[in-house]
């Protein structure tokens, strides 16, 4: 029954908290503290602090460390998977969907209208992105770090997660 618990306690934030990890951190607050009792308010944000300042979904990690807590390595399992649980139901069932009609002209034409829209979000976020590196670093550095991602990236072909680790590594020493 405990395993239960820990799935509903994690699936019911998930159906219910529209808007990512953020939105259902007080629904996750209301099952672990109020319903089920196994934190107190304070254990609570405590382990909510220490999730933020983790890199990743914050969802997933508060339903590990409490799956975790309450249930072991199998509790935990159970907690992560039923966070992404409803997510991935739901992705399941419109890709199906969408599979079924691919060859819809509507299908076509929603996804020709909608790439735009998302190249649109992309290159916001990245003017974004670089507008908060300029002001926290400055120029010199953004374009230093800049110049040389593009060049190890499209150049010299290294695997951008080693660029990362390079960029790290770089804003680690010298700044």
């Amino acid at each position: 029954m405990k395993y239960w618990h820990i799935f509903m306690a994690f699936f019911i934030p998930g159906i219910l908290g529209y808007g990512g990890g953020p939105a259902s951190i007080p629904l996750v607050e209301n099952e672990v503290v109020r319903r089920y009792g196994w934190m107190s308010v304070q254990e609570f944000s405590e382990m909510l602090a220490i999730a933020n300042s983790l890199p990743g979904p914050v969802a997933t990690k508060l339903a590990g460390y409490i799956g975790y807590a309450e249930g072991g390595p199998i509790g935990a399992v159970i907690g992560v998977f039923a966070s992404v649980a409803p997510s991935l139901l739901l992705m399941i069932l419109l890709l199906g969907i969408l599979y079924k009609y691919k060859n819809s002209p509507k299908v076509h034409r929603l996804t020709m209208y909608v790439r735009p829209v998302i190249a649109i979000l992309l290159g916001v976020m990245a003017w974004r992105f670089f507008q908060t590196s300029y002001e926290g670093i400055g120029l010199w550095q953004v374009l230093l770090i800049t110049v040389s991602s593009f060049l190890l990236i499209e150049r010299m072909r290294i695997h951008p997660a080693f660029v990362i680790g390079i960029t790290l590594i770089y804003g680690a020493v010298f700044l």
